[in-house]
């Protein structure tokens, strides 16, 4: 260390003698470490709030069921259902359960156990709008029903205004707005890739408008969207996330992986629909039930390697396409021979 002669360092003279530059140099080395730390406080990127469905917040660890799912369509009519077109009870078949009530929580229970016991991941819910069918009061009870029972099991929608007319953009974001608050954020509400799941019924569409509809009404992909086909639909410029078949007089019906799509392999156990009061109904089914093809049906779903297998359906008695419980099918398990099939195959 260089001393004065005075023996007194130059680092500790007094101040008074230091240059302006000098003093300007340790101003800054002193505050260089806060102003760094400020700069990168306010360019730290905030980290992104997770996303919210329903006023619930989704959780990227959320368990979903994975590939394969086993749906069933499922319906939540009864016991108006009962009687439709001046014929009561509006069936060919005599469920075992009784001429029951949708919004039974017993009822409710019961049938989500059969699902289970199928190897059914999930129900895919009729639903024809806002307060129509009693969807207010019957889709709720569902879902805590299906809850207590398993938590696990997964419910959807199925939008079936599309199948009556053509909702025009507005009414489809107004409805889409009303399943993501009412139930979207529900925690056994079906989602895949973290997004609610809601397939379509389109039966009266004949080309790809359809598909340019609701996907200008999904705003942001918000929904993953499941279309039932249309004519020429695997070469629909826009295309949703996926595609299903719904033809219950059809033994199978296959949908193909597409690109944009997941594919779908759904199965009918037969078709009966029930003649209206005059008898003008169907005179005999157009697929007569055999346990034997069922199970067969089953084999061919399960080796399909699509991504939905699906049940048409759980319980519409009026076409006859339920596979719940019947006197015509009962066996000793309780839960008759096609959810006994169901059961002997896993979904793979």
């Amino acid at each position: 260390m260089r001393v004065q002669r005075s023996g007194i360092p130059l680092s500790l003279r007094s101040p008074t003698r230091w240059s302006g530059r000098a003093i300007f140099a340790l101003f800054i080395l002193t505050l260089l470490p806060v102003i760094l730390g400020a700069c990168a406080w306010h360019t730290r990127a905030e980290p992104a709030a997770p996303p919210t469905v329903g006023g619930s917040t989704l959780n990227k660890d959320d368990p979903q069921p994975s590939s394969p799912i086993r749906a069933a369509f499922y319906y939540q009519w009864f016991p108006e259902g009962w009687r439709q077109a001046g014929t009561f009870p509006f069936t060919v078949f005599t469920p075992t359960a009784g001429l029951y009530d949708s919004g039974s929580a017993a009822t409710i229970a019961a049938q989500v156990m059969s699902m289970r016991y199928g190897n059914i991941d999930a129900a895919i819910v009729s639903w024809w709008g806002p307060n129509q069918k009693s969807e207010q009061i019957r889709v709720p009870a569902l879902l805590a029903g299906a809850a207590r029972v398993d938590p696990n099991f997964r419910i959807a929608l199925y939008y079936e205004k599309e199948g009556t007319g053509d909702p025009t953009i507005d009414e489809l974001r107004a409805d889409l707005g009303y399943i993501t608050r009412e139930y979207a954020g529900q925690p056994n509400y079906l989602r895949m890739d973290g997004r609610p799941v809601l397939f379509v019924y389109d039966a009266n569409d004949v080309d790809c408008a359809v598909v340019d509809r609701w996907r200008a009404a999904n705003v942001n992909d918000a929904f993953y969207l499941d279309l039932k086909v249309v004519p020429g639909y695997s070469q629909c410029a826009a295309q949703p996330n996926g595609w299903h078949q719904y033809a219950p007089a059809e033994a199978t019906s296959a949908v193909s992986d597409l690109s944009t799509s997941s594919g779908a392999f759904s199965i009918s156990p037969g078709f009966a629909p029930a003649p209206d009061s005059t008898g003008s109904g169907v005179a005999r089914p157009s697929l007569v039930r055999d346990v034997n093809r069922w199970t067969q049906e089953i084999r061919s779903m399960v080796t399909s390697g699509t991504r939905w297998q699906l049940i048409t359906t759980f319980n519409e008695w009026g076409e006859g396409t339920a596979v719940e419980s019947a006197d015509q099918w009962a066996t000793a398990s309780g839960q008759g021979a096609y959810l006994d099939a169901l059961h002997a195959v896993d979904r793979g």
